[in-house]
């Protein structure tokens, strides 16, 4: 459901860049609004959510999708943990619906989906295992990474019950706000793939922002 913001942007506690093929990780603490926004369009943003009190209770799609009935997310839609506690809430969407199926890119999907020689390409699992090296504070090992929303990428379900990858629904200027209803590690991986149209083939930088409300 498309559904404007209040907040505005000279407002925000913090505002920062993620380049393509870059990360982010940090905390947002329960009651603050996050704020993913799509710079120039058509852009994936590979992100995945943990309790910053206990990272091994972190975003599950299956609790999500089957508490709320629906593969895509929204505004409207609560994002639960594996322990099926509710972890955030979208509540504000201008571009409409939100990947939660179609997993993120590696080196092995790369070889498989594309071809022997796109193996070497940057994905966004190499992406967070460089995030959560570089961060060990955060206690996130490599176990814990798990199921991730693909925030404004397009993955139809086919009637046959399988995912396609089509062109981005998104456009420039476009966003997904969320509410922390705990305090959360973020770890975000904006997407660097080059093989299918969910990025147009030219993957650009997003911007987060965040709000103290």
């Amino acid at each position: 459901m498309l559904t404007e913001s209040t907040l505005k942007a000279d407002g925000a506690m913090s505002r920062t860049i993620i380049d393509a093929g870059d990360y982010f990780i940090g905390i947002v603490a329960a009651g603050q609004t996050m704020r993913i926004l799509d710079l120039e369009g058509n852009q994936a943003a590979d992100t995945l959510f943990y309790s910053a009190e206990d990272p091994s209770e972190r975003y599950s799609a299956m609790d999500t999708i089957r508490e709320q009935g629906n593969v895509y997310l929204t505004t409207g839609s609560v994002l639960r943990s594996n322990e099926n506690t509710p972890m955030l809430e979208i509540v504000a969407d201008t571009c409409g619906r939100h990947d939660t199926l179609g997993g993120a890119c590696a080196t092995e999907s790369n070889t498989v989906r594309y071809d022997l020689e796109k193996r070497c390409m940057h994905a966004c699992r190499d992406s967070w295992m460089l995030a959560i090296a570089e961060h060990p504070e955060y206690g996130i090992s490599k176990r814990d990474i798990s199921h991730n929303i693909n925030f404004f990428m397009n993955v139809p379900v086919t009637e046959a019950g399988g995912l396609t990858f089509e062109d981005g629904i998104s456009a420039p200027g476009k966003y997904v706000e969320l509410k922390a209803l705990m305090d959360v590690v973020v770890l975000i991986s904006n997407c660097p793939q080059l093989n299918n149209p969910c990025n147009g083939y030219n993957p650009t930088p997003v911007e987060l922002l965040v709000w103290n409300v």
